[in-house]
This record gives C-alpha cells, sequence and structure tokens, in this order.
C-alpha cells in the first residue's frame, strides 16, 4: 500500500502531464504551431503578393474580430487544400495600416483575390468555405 505523500506526488505530476497535453492541444487546435497561411505585412506584401506568380488570397483580419474568427480556419482549409497552387497569407488590419489603407479596407474581414498583382476578385464578410473557393476556382 502506498503512503499518502507518494499518491500525492503521483496525481501531481499526472496533473502537470495533463495541463502540458491541453496546452499543446490548445497551441495545435489555434494554429500556434502551424499554418498555412503566411502571415503578410506591410513590408512583405509587395514580395509575396504583388510579385506572385501564383493567385494569392489576402485574409483581412484582426484578433478582436469575432466574424475574422469564424473565417480563419476556413482560409487555413483552402491553404491546405491548394498548398502549391495558391499563395494564402493573414493580414493584420491593425498591425498594418498602410497595405490596409491602399486597398481601402473598412469592414473585416475582407479577403481580396490576386491574380498577377492586381485585385481580381474580393469578399466582405464571414462565407463559407464553398464561396472562397468558387471565387479561387475560377482564378486557376
Amino acid at each position: 500500500m502506498m503512503n499518502s505523500s507518494l499518491s500525492w506526488r503521483i496525481i501531481q505530476v499526472l496533473l502537470s502531464i495533463l495541463h502540458e497535453f491541453f496546452l499543446i492541444f490548445d497551441a495545435i487546435f489555434n494554429h500556434k504551431f502551424f499554418s498555412m497561411a503566411l502571415e503578410i505585412t506591410d513590408s512583405n506584401f509587395e514580395e509575396v503578393v504583388l510579385k506572385s506568380d501564383k493567385p494569392v488570397i489576402v485574409d483581412f483580419w484582426a484578433e478582436w474580430c469575432g466574424p475574422c474568427r469564424m473565417v480563419g480556419p476556413i482560409v487555413e482549409e483552402v491553404g491546405v487544400d491548394y498548398d502549391g497552387q495558391v499563395v494564402v497569407g493573414k493580414l493584420d488590419v491593425d498591425s498594418n495600416p498602410g497595405v490596409t489603407a491602399k486597398y481601402g479596407i473598412r469592414n473585416i474581414p475582407t479577403i481580396l483575390f490576386f491574380n498577377d498583382g492586381e485585385v481580381a476578385d474580393k469578399q466582405v464578410g464571414a462565407v463559407p468555405k464553398s464561396t472562397i473557393v468558387s471565387k479561387l476556382e475560377a482564378l486557376l
């Protein structure tokens, strides 16, 4: 029979392992470890978006935006589905006012679809994946 201090120590270790598991799960679920979407900024926008030889989807979003949190995972999924065919990126409007102003982004989420460095299509507001995919397919 185990003494109570050993039992208590085993419980502490198990709780610590469980806590670490939930932290890892949260990081994966919230895409903190990996992401198919590139981080697009004012400084890399020209290189990543305008000079791309592939169609580009840019998701204009903000951390505080509820509908952006709904669209974000969909955009990430599209990045996985079209990996190698399309460049998918996310641009935080609060941190990147230059590009945001240049393209007149006033409502978020807004997704701009670029082809050959030009805006080819636009989607404002939360939409299902099928809407994003159909707009993308028109560029391929």
